[in-house]
């Protein structure tokens, strides 16, 4: 197996976590939907990567700017959010929520925690009228939130590992040295003095 393979392997199961946390979320609260977002860590966007119920067949990789609607409060605050009326509060996105296909009535939403820092975001869409009591949602949702942060970081370890690991055929120590070892000519020529210099120094850092 190659390592691209494995690489590959390694993020389908990441996902799988991710997707059973959105999944067993929106069948405890009886939801329309429930999905988890990641902060891209460069830009602030909210990333879409797992969903289930409404906009699962679509929206996974879908990203919106930082700050957007009540995901992106939820991920700059810190603090999780009950709207029973997303129409009545000030941080819903209605435009945002139109592009996904379905626009809820009411939302819930916990930031996802590691290390003391926000991650990402677990929502759950238009959950059913049972009663359970407010305290009580957002302890259950408090603890899947836990749940979907150890998918979360796994994912995240996981690319950074890729990024950090040559692309196949890409520039990798050996190509570059074939580059500079290219640039010394042969035959008695007259070699580059930059490109002697960093052979001798690529040779020596790998012996």
């Amino acid at each position: 197996m190659s390592v691209h393979e494995r690489r590959s392997d390694s993020e389908i199961t990441e996902r799988k976590l991710l997707q059973s946390t959105v999944e067993v979320a929106r069948h405890v609260f009886a939801s329309a939907a429930a999905s988890v977002f990641l902060v891209d860590q460069g830009t602030g966007e909210l990333v879409f990567e797992a969903v289930s119920g409404e906009g699962e067949q679509h929206l996974v990789g879908t990203r919106f700017p930082a700050g957007t609607g009540i995901a992106g409060w939820v991920a700059a605050s810190g603090q999780p959010m009950i709207a029973d009326e997303v129409a009545a509060v000030p941080q819903f996105a209605h435009d945002a929520a139109e592009s996904t296909g379905y626009v809820p009535r009411s939302i819930m939403a916990a930031p996802v925690i590691r290390q003391e820092s926000c991650i990402g975001v677990l929502e759950v869409l238009d959950r059913s009228a049972t009663w359970r009591g407010d305290l009580a949602d957002v302890d259950l949702l408090a603890l899947l939130a836990a749940q979907a942060a150890y998918g979360l970081e796994l994912l995240l370890r996981l690319r950074r590992a890729e990024a950090a690991l040559p692309a196949p055929g890409g520039d990798d120590v050996h190509v570059l040295l074939q580059r500079i070892s290219d640039r010394v000519p042969r035959g008695g020529g007259a070699a580059d003095p930059t490109a002697l210099k960093l052979l001798a120094v690529a040779e020596e850092l790998l012996h």
